[in-house]
């Protein structure tokens, strides 16, 4: 998969998973239950938390660096999905939402200036935007899905 195709795939599971809270009213958005105690807000700051991350570990495997271990760091992907959750719930749902969408933008900019070697094959630097975006977004945009449905 070339850059522009990544970038193509990335940008159609995101606005998927845009669509599956849009025109819901802003405390559906914020009611819990969604995935486990989460609500959909809950749940765009968690995407938005691996979209922060992505920007880091990128950052660093395209300078040869070793990426930190969440588990040496947090204990584990868990606890620092637990961590995360808790730091964005004190926002308001416009905070998580600007946040939300000038992450996603840094992190396409970021992606379409890399260079191309990077999505020649399947490095660690193509390898972690899949893992941090668009095979991450769509777990939520289901979740999301099935929550709203069940609300009918």
């Amino acid at each position: 998969m070339k850059k522009q195709q990544l970038i193509l795939t990335l940008e159609k599971a995101w606005t998927e998973f845009k669509e599956s809270y849009l025109g819901l009213p802003e405390a559906q958005i914020q009611q819990p239950g969604v995935v486990g105690e989460w609500s959909i807000k809950d749940n765009i700051g968690h995407v938005t938390t691996w979209e922060e991350e992505a920007l880091k570990a990128l950052a660093l495997i395209l300078h040869g660096d070793k990426l930190p271990r969440y588990k040496d760091l947090y204990g584990g992907l868990n606890k620092f999905n637990a961590l995360m959750n808790e730091k964005k719930r004190a926002l308001t749902l416009s905070e998580i939402l600007e946040q939300s969408e000038m992450t996603h933008k840094k992190l396409v900019a970021y992606i379409s200036g890399a260079p191309e070697e990077m999505f020649t094959t399947e490095t660690r630097f193509r390898r972690r935007i899949r893992l941090d975006t668009y095979s991450h977004y769509p777990e939520h945009t289901k979740a999301i899905l099935a929550w709203r449905n069940e609300l009918k």
